[in-house]
């Protein structure tokens, strides 16, 4: 999570925006979860535009001294598809150039910009009786498994329970189909919603506090999200 303004290096094709920096991709200021790998691929792919990239070049800046078949680079170019809109067969953005590789067919417009979303210059993190995690810009993920962003050592809690995603000025929490709910303030979310500084999200046992430093994630958020619906 950036503390202070500053530029973003990154790159505007369509409605999409690669951010360099966060390592972030969004559609129209929204997140789109893709693997870090996807957007290493995306990333490198438009750095060679025009030109196409070899698959023996992909496999090397991708996987560096590590075998892989061309089928995991098939699926992970997939996956970037998908996360695109894209397809294979009337490409827009990815290009399958056969017998060799890939290649970059969208319209830049802009290299080094900043953002057009409004900036958080805020911290913004959550808080419980076990101690205190900082939430950064994108995807947060609450949950039992032990690769997510707050983690709970708790039976009623799901393995990847929900996330709070923070863009756009915005701090927002969605439940992952969990088991046992998620809830703000004592009631249950059945839709994404806005957080506030010092909102109560219950996730199962759990009761964590969603705290902002300064600014953003404010009741303005709620307000601009709730108009949108």
């Amino acid at each position: 999570m950036p503390r202070g303004r500053r530029r973003e290096m990154g790159t505007e094709f369509d409605d999409f925006t690669l951010e360099w920096d966060s390592r972030q991709l969004f559609r129209a200021g929204a997140p789109v979860h893709v693997s870090p790998k996807a957007l290493d691929l995306l990333r490198l792919l438009v750095e060679r535009r025009p030109g196409a990239v070899s698959k023996a070049e992909l496999h090397e800046r991708l996987w560096p001294a590590t075998f892989i078949s061309d089928a995991t680079l098939t699926s992970l170019v997939a996956e970037l598809r998908a996360g695109l809109g894209d397809s294979a067969v009337q490409p827009r953005f990815v290009r399958t150039v056969h017998r060799f590789g890939y290649a970059f067919c969208g319209t830049v417009r802009d290299e080094s910009r900043s953002r057009r979303r409004p900036l958080l210059d805020v911290t913004c993190w959550v808080i419980w009786e076990a101690g205190q995690v900082a939430l950064r810009e994108g995807e947060n993920v609450l949950g039992r498994d032990r690769d997510v962003a707050v983690w709970f050592d708790a039976t009623d809690v799901s393995r990847r329970h929900a996330r709070i995603v923070i863009a756009g000025g915005r701090a927002i929490l969605e439940d992952l189909d969990s088991k046992n709910g998620t809830y703000v303030r004592g009631a249950r979310i059945t839709a994404p919603w806005p957080l506030e500084d010092g909102d109560q999200i219950g996730v199962g046992s759990a009761v964590v506090t969603f705290r902002v430093a300064a600014g953003g994630a404010s009741t303005e958020s709620r307000h601009a999200l709730e108009s949108d619906r």
